[in-house]
């Protein structure tokens, strides 16, 4: 079992930043690829970014390409997004999620919600227009 604690989110103004941070704990991090998807109200649940194992490979979804940037800390067990530029279309729940990999995927990213083991509480991301 792996637990999945978001956090960084709140209100920002359009054009802002945030970072959020996606904490586990309960299994070697490493073995996990990771990423973040978003929901907002009314809406389903959607792909935002990929980061492999490793951190050797990442995805964007097309709407925050060059906007977000997901990165991995594996010694501190932590999974980072860097929002730039934000847009009122942005304001979201925010999860990371965590699917489990061999050595063998070291470069793999999964973009879609169906793989993933395991899903955090979310974190509240609002921009204001």
């Amino acid at each position: 079992q792996v637990q999945l604690v978001e956090s960084g989110g709140g209100l920002v103004q359009a054009g802002g930043s945030l970072r959020l941070s996606c904490v586990a704990s309960g299994r070697t991090f490493s073995n996990y690829a990771m990423g973040w998807f978003r929901q907002a109200p009314g809406k389903e649940r959607e792909f935002v970014t990929a980061i492999s194992r490793g951190g050797g490979n990442t995805y964007y979804a097309d709407s925050v390409k060059d906007r977000f940037t997901i990165s991995r800390d594996n010694a501190k067990n932590t999974v980072y997004l860097q929002m730039n530029s934000l847009k009122p279309e942005d304001t979201a729940v925010y999860y990371c999620a965590a699917k489990s990999t061999t050595p063998l995927h070291t470069l793999v990213v999964f973009t879609t919600r169906n793989p993933y083991d395991f899903w955090g509480q979310g974190t509240q991301v609002t921009v204001s227009s």
